[in-house]
């Protein structure tokens, strides 16, 4: 399969395992679409692409299993309950077992935010924080946190300074 046929296809899993939550699938689609633009402008090879592309797509797969298992969705357990679900939907794709071992390992690390092993891993990081800053509504000071010891490519650098550090000037109505 092609990579942008994997990517569709897993979307639509995991859509389909987060039907009726419409703020989960707004987010992963969001991660997903940063991860695809930092990853291309920061020129990743088409593998490490691919890898984190459905990385991105699955990355809080843990969520419900976790608030199922433990009534919470904290990170840790995220991490926890993760790899499990995500390794039963990438199956069938067509992608290696070490593709999907780097997959789960990414979804089981997306919260650590220490030894960050690979740029896959760390714009998944990136792509994360990007979409989190503004659905948690986090302060200028939380900003600025995650600017100075989060964000390491030039292009999750800027995303972020740009979503959050410039000023958006209002046309005034007339």
């Amino acid at each position: 399969m092609e990579t942008q046929d994997i990517i569709d296809e897993l979307t639509l899993r995991m859509v389909e395992f987060d039907k009726g939550d419409p703020m989960r699938i707004q987010h992963f689609l969001k991660v997903h679409r940063f991860a695809q633009l930092i990853g291309r402008m920061e020129q990743l090879d088409n593998h490490t692409q691919r890898v984190l592309e459905c990385a991105a797509v699955v990355h809080d797969i843990g969520i419900h299993p976790a608030e199922a298992a433990y009534g919470s969705s904290d990170g840790k357990l995220q991490e926890k309950m993760g790899p499990e679900p995500a390794r039963e939907m990438l199956g069938g794709l067509g992608l290696s077992d070490s593709d999907i071992d780097r997959i789960c390992y990414l979804i089981a690390h997306h919260h650590t935010y220490k030894n960050i092993d690979g740029l896959d891993y760390q714009i998944l990081v990136e792509a994360d924080f990007l979409v989190n800053l503004y659905e948690d509504g986090i302060s200028a000071h939380g900003v600025d946190s995650a600017l100075n010891s989060i964000f390491k490519t030039m292009t999750g650098t800027e995303l972020c300074r740009l979503q959050y550090k410039e000023t958006y000037e209002r046309p005034q109505q007339h």
